[in-house]
């Protein structure tokens, strides 16, 4: 089924996608030749704590202290557990943080997007790939917070959690390792900033648009080199955030996340982006989720402390009727993170069903 699918995926990137992202037309702004933002505090992580210290570098920029603390609590409360996810950073910004600050996460970035934020004083954060000298640990994902650019040089600079203060990486890095995460970057502004930053965004500032925009991008890089698996996995990753617009979106990313595996991927890909849990769930691979998850559990480092993992591995097991597991794998997800909202939504909706009620579950992220 696999094999006959992958050929008429093909035939869907050469002749379906150009019509869904038709309507992405930004004008490239004029920038000036460099900027940097003063005022933003460098934070030193603590164990596998980038995504909290880099997120409360950025918001130092708006006078939050600089103590990585109060976010790793919230974000990640067992240490071990080696991801947040960027939905997570945003949900803490705009739901948790009890300021005027926001944050807003799109995918699909390029170094105009970029450049333009921060020549309007906006920090950035990005995900991207990563693996620093000299300890070369092997690919894991990273967030930095960026903070200026130069085109003389053509380097952005950074606030690096892991190799300090004033970090910089040229904008050919940025390009290759952003895109191990489909160009995912999160804006941090303020309440009254909302309506410039929206303006700056362009056709992004529609999530839809934004990710037909970024599943455009990845079709370019899929036709022009059909054995980058990043390009693959992020076609499936744009197809998932798209399901709500297309009956055929989780199938389509399926078959994209397969290309993607059967190209090769990083070993830790799966502590970070889950989206080929969620479609073959949604196409009813459950068997298949289920052996990524005995596959990630059984790698070394923090791969137990990953409440995704369990989690989708739950949803699989409620899949395949099999309720009791299901419930398990929801409460060990719980017990690695309590605010990992997907889990309590999904095993209250099951227990829901099995006490013969119903309940009101709501999106996760």
């Amino acid at each position: 089924m696999m094999r006959r699918l992958i050929p008429l995926f093909c035939l869907l990137l050469l002749s379906l996608l150009p019509m869904m992202a038709s309507q992405a037309q930004d004008t490239t702004p004029v920038l000036p030749a460099s900027h940097s933002l003063v005022g933003v505090s460098h934070i030193p992580q603590q164990w596998n704590n980038c995504g909290p210290a880099t997120l409360t570098m950025g918001l130092s920029y708006f006078g939050i202290p600089a103590d990585q603390g109060p976010a790793a609590s919230w974000l990640k409360p067992t240490s071990e557990d080696g991801n947040v996810s960027p939905w997570q950073l945003v949900a803490y910004v705009n739901e948790e943080l009890g300021t005027n600050i926001r944050a807003a996460k799109r995918v699909g970035g390029d170094l105009t997007m970029l450049k333009t934020l921060l020549a309007n004083d906006f920090p950035v954060v990005v995900e991207m790939g990563y693996d620093p000298e000299p300890e070369r640990l092997g690919w894991m994902g990273h967030y930095l917070l960026l903070i200026g650019y130069d085109d003389a040089t053509q380097q952005f600079t950074s606030m690096d959690s892991y190799l300090g203060p004033n970090q910089v990486y040229s904008y050919e890095h940025v390009q290759e390792f952003w895109e191990h995460f489909n160009n995912t970057y999160i804006a941090l502004y303020t309440t009254d900033e909302e309506a410039q930053l929206m303006t700056l965004l362009g056709t992004n500032a529609d999530p839809v648009q934004n990710a037909l925009n970024a599943l455009e991008l990845n079709r370019q890089r899929a036709l022009a080199n059909a054995v980058d698996p990043f390009a693959w996995f992020n076609l499936g990753t744009n197809y998932v955030m798209l399901a709500g617009q297309d009956a055929n979106a989780y199938q389509y990313a399926a078959v994209a996340y397969d290309k993607a595996r059967e190209i090769g991927l990083p070993w830790r890909m799966l502590w970070y982006q889950f989206g080929p849990y969620e479609a073959y769930n949604a196409v009813g691979r459950y068997q298949d989720v289920l052996e990524l998850a005995r596959i990630q559990l059984n790698e070394p480092g923090t791969s137990q402390y990953i409440e995704e993992t369990y989690y989708y591995a739950g949803v699989a097991r409620e899949g395949l009727g099999e309720t009791d597991r299901a419930l398990n794998n929801f409460a060990e997800a719980l017990r690695l993170n309590p605010n990992f909202t997907p889990a309590a939504e999904a095993r209250d909706s099951l227990q829901a069903r099995l006490n013969g009620t119903t309940t009101t579950v709501s999106s996760g992220g």
